[in-house]
Order: structure tokens, then C-alpha cells, then sequence
């Protein structure tokens, strides 16, 4: 499955998205975790020292290696320098999958022991003064929409993205790479501004969204939610004394998280799973080729110089087949 958690910066989407993280290991399922935020702060809420997230590598620096990847022997894809964030996979491409080992994973990801099983960690990189003036953000989120592009995953296999804080993720498809949108929303006018422009954007897509409403200290927190985001609250979480010590550097075995917190996980899980039921490969196929003729028309031709549209393989439909067979891997 793959999941993502929005929210506006501070709404505590990382922390959560970590603790998801953590509840996916302690139930025995197989985890990629991807910090694609600004901030880079995932490692650090799934315990890692400042020294071993700032050793992660960036997927950002290693877009030339997933490109000739997951190019394969796809012959209408001239070469890995035509391919753009959008480009879809074709007879011939690579695919990915969340338990296999391949030049991808050897490269971007790193293992994580947790209390209760091992995750592996991507991340984007931080975006630096370097990119100031040469580069956006998206060029670096886009290693992760490739990435999504290319995933085949079953039932008991997740893709956790921590997405930068805002609306940022509509610059691309991005938005609709998921099965399910957990956006983290705080009792405010601020933290249900995000939402609204989820909802907008959202809205001619099918995609799955859902509200986790954080730091609800009282029913009047709960009862404003429920005005604002309506039938889109699927749960909330309230103050942590778990989450303030792993905060300080000093958590807890997760084990010991408060039954109420690991109750509303459980809650996140079910609604994963029940969006997983209600998947549509043919339709995630189409829009991935929908928003990838988009970029084509719009930049893409121009900027690598080649018809990208040419890209698109029609007979083509990305779905769980490939989870058993190895019938788009080049020899």
C-alpha cells in the first residue's frame, strides 16, 4: 500500500507518520519509509542520532542510477536523460517492490531497527542553498514519483511517504500515487486551511483522503473538527507523554505507547487496508499517463529535447501480476 501524510509545517505529520511507521513494524508488515519533507526530520522520530540522518543518502543525488533502472529495456524510452518524474512504466521497464533488494534500495535506502522490526529508510535530501536559484524541491521529490510510478505491492507491504508540509505535492500527480492520504490536521483555522486545498484538488481524482485531527485536548477541539472537515475525521490523537520523550531523545520501549494512541494507529491501519480493497489499477495507470502527457506538453518535450508522449506504452497496465512474475524485467 502506499501512504502518504500531509499537513501544513507543525502539525506534527512527521511525528505521526513515524509512529505509523512503527505500528506497520510491531504488526509484521514490510515497510519502505521515504522522507520527502523539506526538513528531513523522519530519521531523527524513528530514532536515528543527527549523525546517521545526516549519513542517509539523497534520492535526489541518485536520480540518474533509478533512471537507468527502472528504464530497463523499455524500448520507448530512448535513453534515462528523456525520462521526466512522470515517465510510466511500459513492457520492458523495471519494476519495484517493497521486499525485493535491488540497485535502487542498495543505494538510496538504509535499515532501521525499530523496537519491533526493521524498516528501510529513503530520503529526498534536504533541499540547501545550492538549489537556491537552480533547482526546486520538486526535482528532488520527483526520484520519489518515479519511484511510486514504478511500485508494485501487495497487501502486506507499505510505501510511508512523509510529504513536505502544504499543497506543495499538486505541483506534480504526486497527490494521486497514493491508496490512502492521512492529512494531520490540528484544531485550528490554520491547521484545517491544508485540508481544504487537498479537498479541492483532490476531488476529480478518486483519491482517498482522510483527516487525523492532532493535539485535541478537549471536545470543543473535537467538535470543530467535526464542523470543518465533517465525515473526512477518521480519528484523533491527543497529548503524548510517549511521543515527548522520544521528542527529548528518550523514548520508550513502543510498546508502552498509550492504548488510546495505539488505538487510533490501528484505526489508520484499517482504513489503509479497507482503501487497499478498493484499488484501481487501471485507473492509477491512467492517471499516471494523464499527468505524465501533462508534463510532456507543458515542460518535458522542451526540456530533454524528445516526444514524450512516445513514452506511453497503451497496452500497458501496472497491477499485482508483477508481484509474481518477473514479466517486464529485462534479462
Amino acid at each position: 500500500m502506499k501512504i502518504a501524510f500531509v499537513g501544513k509545517g507543525g502539525s506534527g505529520k512527521t511525528t505521526l507518520s513515524s509512529l505509523f511507521i512503527r505500528h506497520l513494524a510491531a504488526n509484521e508488515a514490510h515497510v519502505v519509509a521515504v522522507d520527502a519533507d523539506i526538513n528531513q526530520h523522519l530519521g531523527a522520530a524513528l530514532g536515528l542520532d543527527e549523525d546517521e540522518s545526516a549519513a542517509l543518502p539523497a534520492m535526489g543525488a541518485e536520480l540518474p542510477l533509478i533512471k537507468e533502472y527502472l528504464r530497463g529495456s523499455n524500448p520507448r524510452i530512448a535513453s534515462a536523460e528523456t525520462m521526466i518524474k512522470t515517465t510510466p512504466p511500459g513492457e520492458g521497464s523495471r519494476l519495484l517492490r517493497v521486499r525485493e533488494d535491488n540497485p535502487i534500495f542498495d543505494a538510496c535506502a538504509r535499515t532501521v531497527r525499530l523496537d519491533d522490526g526493521d524498516i528501510r529508510l529513503m530520503a529526498t535530501g534536504p533541499f540547501t542553498e545550492s538549489d537556491l536559484g537552480v533547482a526546486c524541491y520538486h526535482s528532488k521529490v520527483g526520484a520519489v514519483e518515479l519511484c511510486l510510478n514504478h511500485l508494485v505491492d501487495g497487501p502486506d507491504e507499505y510505501m510511508v511517504v512523509d510529504m513536505t508540509a502544504g499543497s506543495d505535492s499538486f505541483a506534480s500527480g504526486m497527490f494521486t500515487r497514493f491508496d490512502m492520504t492521512f492529512l494531520i490536521a490540528e484544531p485550528t483555522r490554520k491547521g484545517v486551511s491544508v485540508y481544504r486545498q487537498y479537498k479541492e484538488y483532490a476531488r476529480d481524482f478518486g483519491v482517498d483522503l482522510a483527516v487525523v485531527g492532532n493535539k485535541v485536548q478537549d471536545e470543543n477541539d473535537l467538535d470543530f473538527l467535526r464542523s470543518e472537515v465533517g465525515d473526512d475525521l477518521l480519528v484523533t490523537v491527543g497529548h503524548s507523554d510517549w511521543v515527548r520523550a522520544m521528542e527529548k531523545g528518550r523514548p520508550a520501549r513502543f510498546e508502552l505507547l498509550e492504548a488510546d494512541n495505539r488505538m487510533a494507529l490501528q484505526t489508520l491501519q484499517n482504513a489503509a487496508e479497507d482503501s487497499y480493497e478498493r484499488r484501481d489499477w487501471g485507473r492509477y495507470t491512467r492517471q499516471m499517463v494523464h499527468f505524465h502527457l501533462r508534463n510532456a506538453e507543458s515542460w518535458g518535450n522542451e526540456k530533454t529535447g524528445a516526444d514524450l508522449a512516445a513514452q506511453v506504452d497503451p497496452g500497458f497496465v501496472l497491477d499485482e501480476r508483477f508481484l509474481r512474475a518477473e514479466a517486464t524485467q529485462p534479462a
